[in-house]
């Protein structure tokens, strides 16, 4: 029998990275020879990007947004190809109890991120952009992850936070935050990011769980319990998980030019980023 290559890969513990799991399940990369080893991040691309960096971890599933930031940042990474094609939706949030209940009340208030360098941080620009705010003055809270945002919501450090619309749905339905409006990224909102290093030393195997990884995006959605699965894998409720399925689609691309070009616009028109990076850089 050949000897298993291990890989340490990261993403954060919702309902899009279910793929992966259930490959892992299912033996799917192990009957390739590849060990795949998976660990949750609960603090997102932010807390990826430093275990990446280090080497804890050998491939992550980020935010579009945040890697190319943190390209741009001369951070030594770079993007395999998309994971997810469609946008995400980015809920906002306040504290169940709040006065506040549409998004102009929260011009001025206090944003709740999980790091510096997030989705949570970046959206939170994109948003007041859309709202034609003055970004330069957005204050901003570090929480860590979903459980340290809602606690700042009850302690009153910050005013509102953005998170992923289903993963944080559960706790609006128990009545424990407030869901004030959905922001959806403009563009594909998963990539899969390694550093130049592991992708130079391991060709062969990448391209054998891209191949992997593709193979069940492509056919998962044939799987008539996939949403009752889903739901019991991240407590959330089928129908919701339905009606996520429908608006979410998996993909098999690499990320375009014109794609990368709307994040970099983006991203450079908020001051994000200031160096000029090239797409073949990423």
């Amino acid at each position: 029998m050949n000897k298993l290559e291990e890989i340490r890969i990261g993403g954060v513990p919702e309902h899009f990275n279910y793929p992966w799991k259930f490959g892992i399940k299912n033996n799917y990369f192990q009957k390739e020879n590849i060990h795949l080893k998976w660990t949750d991040f609960h603090g997102g691309t932010g807390e990826m990007s430093d275990a990446l960096e280090h080497n804890k971890i050998d491939i992550a599933i980020m935010l579009t947004e945040g890697s190319i930031k943190l390209i741009a940042d001369e951070k030594p990474f770079t993007i395999l190809q998309k994971y997810v094609e469609t946008p995400l939706f980015w809920g906002i949030y306040v504290n169940a109890q709040s006065n506040k209940n549409k998004i102009e009340d929260l011009e001025n208030d206090k944003v709740g991120v999980s790091r510096l360098g997030s989705g949570s941080h970046l959206m939170a620009y994109i948003n007041a952009k859309n709202q034609n705010w003055n970004h330069h003055d957005l204050k901003f809270i570090e929480a860590s992850s979903l459980e340290g945002l809602q606690d700042s919501l009850a302690h009153q450090t910050s005013d509102y936070f953005m998170w992923e619309h289903f993963t944080t749905k559960p706790f609006v339905d128990r009545g424990e935050l407030k869901h004030i409006e959905d922001v959806p990224t403009p563009w594909p909102c998963f990539v899969i990011v390694t550093t130049k290093k592991f992708q130079k030393n391991n060709q062969q195997t990448i391209s054998k769980l891209i191949e992997i990884i593709n193979r069940i995006t492509l056919s998962i959605k044939t799987n008539k319990n996939l949403a009752a699965d889903i739901a019991t894998k991240y407590n959330q409720k089928v129908n919701d998980v339905k009606k996520w399925l429908k608006q979410t689609e998996w993909s098999q691309n690499q990320l375009s030019k014109e794609e990368f070009s709307r994040v970099k616009t983006e991203l450079s028109s908020l001051g994000l980023i200031h160096k000029d990076i090239k797409f073949r850089n990423i």
